[in-house]
């Protein structure tokens, strides 16, 4: 691992204009027991609401610190710009992170000048980038959590986010990949490994949350479940520059049905 570039207050990796534009769009992560929005996720768009991969396939590796530490202040800015009470959640990448004290000034720095409270951070260590040095990437961890950050491992169960990173890591949060959400109300393979999931979550003292939820079955299953932080295109799409249109009704009519039914189990038992 090279040594940060940070001196004096100034790193030539992380500071500067890049060479090209980008904005944010916001997507809840609610709580169905609470029927509330608790989180946004911060996701990068083009200016003109283009993917994210129009925007990060522009990102080189001379760019790599300067983008991700742009994405940081700018989801922070931006954040407390639409007046944002909930969490705020960015993705980082663990390779761009030299050491971590240095390289969260500029978050500090942010969080600082518009009043954003660091505990109300959580970084997502991205599924897209394998990680070089997982003893690095713990000492990340350990890092962010010593200044009151939450962390989550962003798309559990897919790509390079597997199950052995939980013998080193230890994120507050797991966040399951769509892969195993979709057509969880029907599908027993995908019920069982959910299952084993939640039995490891609860044993490593760790929160779930579903992501790429997109019907209504798939949410009351994996609530009844147990699995009542959920995210995905059927609370909302991510909203480009604001947040979601208000959803209470819909929280407010899931939270009840899926408490009724628990207490129709209930009095069959």
């Amino acid at each position: 691992m090279s040594q940060c570039a940070r001196v004096n207050s100034s790193c030539k990796r992380c500071e500067g204009e890049l060479p090209f534009e980008f904005t944010m769009a916001f997507q809840p992560i609610v709580d169905l027991s609470l029927a509330q929005i608790v989180a946004y996720e911060a996701l990068v768009r083009g200016i003109h609401g283009e993917s994210a991969w129009s925007v990060i396939s522009q990102v080189t590796d001379d760019l790599l610190y300067r983008f991700d530490q742009t994405c940081r202040v700018k989801a922070i800015e931006m954040a407390s710009a639409l007046d944002m009470q909930t969490d705020l959640s960015i993705n980082f990448l663990p390779n761009a992170v030299y050491e971590p004290e240095a390289c969260i000034q500029a978050t500090l720095e942010v969080s600082k000048r518009v009043g954003w409270p660091t505990h109300r951070l959580i970084f997502e260590i991205t599924e897209t980038e394998r990680v070089r040095d997982r003893q690095h990437l713990c000492n990340i961890i350990d890092a962010y959590r010593s200044m009151g950050f939450k962390t989550a491992l962003d798309d559990f169960g897919n790509g390079y986010a597997n199950l052995d990173l939980l013998t080193d890591l230890t994120p507050d949060k797991l966040k399951i990949d769509r892969e195993l959400v979709m057509n969880c109300d029907s599908d027993f393979r995908r019920q069982a490994l959910l299952n084993a999931i939640i039995l490891l979550a609860q044993e490593l003292d760790t929160t779930l949350i579903a992501e790429g939820v997109e019907t209504r079955a798939e949410a009351l299953w994996l609530a009844r479940a147990g699995i009542v932080r959920q995210q995905g295109f059927y609370f909302a799409k991510p909203a480009i520059n604001s947040l979601c249109p208000d959803i209470s009704p819909l929280l407010a009519e899931l939270k009840n049905e899926v408490e009724s039914c628990s207490g129709a189990v209930n009095e069959r038992d």
